[in-house]
Formats: C-alpha cells, structure tokens, sequence
C-alpha cells in the first residue's frame, strides 16, 4: 500500500542514500549491462515555467494521451517539484492515488511542502535510487516519466526492478525530447530499444510539438528476462527497432 502524505518524507529521504558501492555503478546494478551510450546530467527541478507548460496545454495532454482517470493509481518518477503530481493528483481523485519519487532529496523537500500547503491528501512522497524507483509490486495504472529519461544512468536496472509494479493493464508513459542523450533528450528508437530489451513493448508512439517533445507508452510484456541476459542496446539494434515504433505511431 502506497504510504499517505508526506509526513514521512524525511525518513524516506535518508534510505536514498543506501547502498552506493565504491566506483561509478551502485553495487545493486552490476548484474546489469551499462548502458551503451551518455547519459545526460540532471536538469533544473524549478517550476517557474508552470504557467508556460499549461498555455501549451501540456499536462491536460499527456494525461489525455494516457488515458488518466478518476481512481487511477500512478507514479510520478523524477517528480522534481511536483508540476504533475499536484495534476495527476487532481484528474485522480479522491479515490486515486499518486506516488511521487525522485532522487533529489532537496526537490522533495520542496514538494513536500507544496503537497502541505495545498492539501492534497492523495499524494505520497517517496525517494528512489539510481537503479531502483522502490515502487510496491502490482500497484500502478500508469507511471510517468517525463523529460528525465535521458538522466536515468542505469536504465536497465531500474526498468527491470520497475516492470513488477504495473498492474495488470498497466502503462509505463515517456515523454522526451528526440535528441542525442548527452543534450537532454534520447532517440524515440533507442528509447523504445531499452524498454523492449527489459520485457516491455511499445504501444502508442506520438510526436508531439505542445509537449516539446514526443509521446510514447509502454506496457509489459509477456516475460522479464534475466538481468545476465539482456543486451544492450547499440547503433545496429537501435535501427532495427524503428520498425516497431513506426508500427506502434
């Protein structure tokens, strides 16, 4: 069960620092490939471009395209400070749920106290790791990962740990930028390669200008393989998965 409000947010925040090896990997993610290719370093978390985003329409958009609903259960992943969270949280409903998680604790902070003052009684806050949302099994309709894939630097490990906390039915949503991943952005093949090595498939793709970005949504496959078996995704497999993303568009 999803934990209520953000009374504790402090003793979340201390279990993110956890389990760090030595070296540049967490020790959790050795059995997993690195990722071929950069990865990019993290974006502001400031929400002074709110009102922008919303003149564009951009949360009513991607809620849309995922089909958000009253009594959904979803998970904000790189929530920063909360620009759809305090959304989701609204088009959910008193009967849904949202979990906020990211692995700055400072910008959780921020959310905490924004979760507060508004009153949002729907929200919970929670950290992650660098290869570990630590979202509860069988538990999400739908989790969004908007304009942060690109900073994920261990996304084997973490797409791999996150596939048992969809429901049934359940959704994963990227919104990104189709750019090199070093600039803030990824390649809507490559990104769709990534997922589809961990045991998703992808099922909705979009370009999407109002999103400065494009759109793509995810479910789970039939299997999640072994983390000693996954290959990583390089230039040659990346172009032969252009075909499925223009078959899912």
């Amino acid at each position: 069960m999803i934990l209520r409000r953000a009374a504790s947010v402090g003793l979340l925040l201390a279990l993110a620092a956890c389990g760090q090896a030595p070296g540049d990997r967490p020790e959790t993610s050795v059995e997993f490939p690195r990722p071929d290719r950069p990865v990019s370093g993290l974006g502001s978390n400031q929400f002074s471009t709110e009102t922008a985003r919303d003149n564009r329409g951009e949360a009513e958009t991607v809620m849309d395209l995922a089909g958000i609903e009253p009594g959904m259960t979803v998970a904000d992943i790189g929530a920063g400070n909360g620009y759809y969270t305090v959304r989701l949280a609204e088009r959910v409903g008193e009967d849904g749920r949202v979990l906020a998680q990211d692995i700055d604790r400072s910008a959780l902070e921020r959310l905490g106290r924004r979760v507060e003052r508004q009153r949002i009684d729907n929200v919970s806050i929670q950290p992650g790791s660098l290869d570990d949302p630590h979202l509860p099994e069988d538990s999400f309709d739908r989790i969004f990962m908007v304009h942060m894939y690109h900073e994920i630097g261990e996304p084997y490990a973490l797409l791999w740990r996150m596939w048992p906390s969809l429901t049934p039915g359940g959704q994963v949503v990227v919104v990104d930028v189709d750019r090199p991943t070093d600039q803030h952005g990824i390649a809507p093949m490559l990104l769709a390669c990534e997922f589809e090595r961990v045991g998703y498939k992808l099922v909705a793709f979009k370009d999407a200008p109002e999103l400065a970005g494009y759109y793509a949504q995810f479910e789970r496959g039939a299997n999640r393989p072994e983390p000693e078996s996954i290959e990583p995704c390089r230039g040659d497999t990346v172009a032969k998965s252009a075909a499925s993303t223009r078959s899912a568009t």
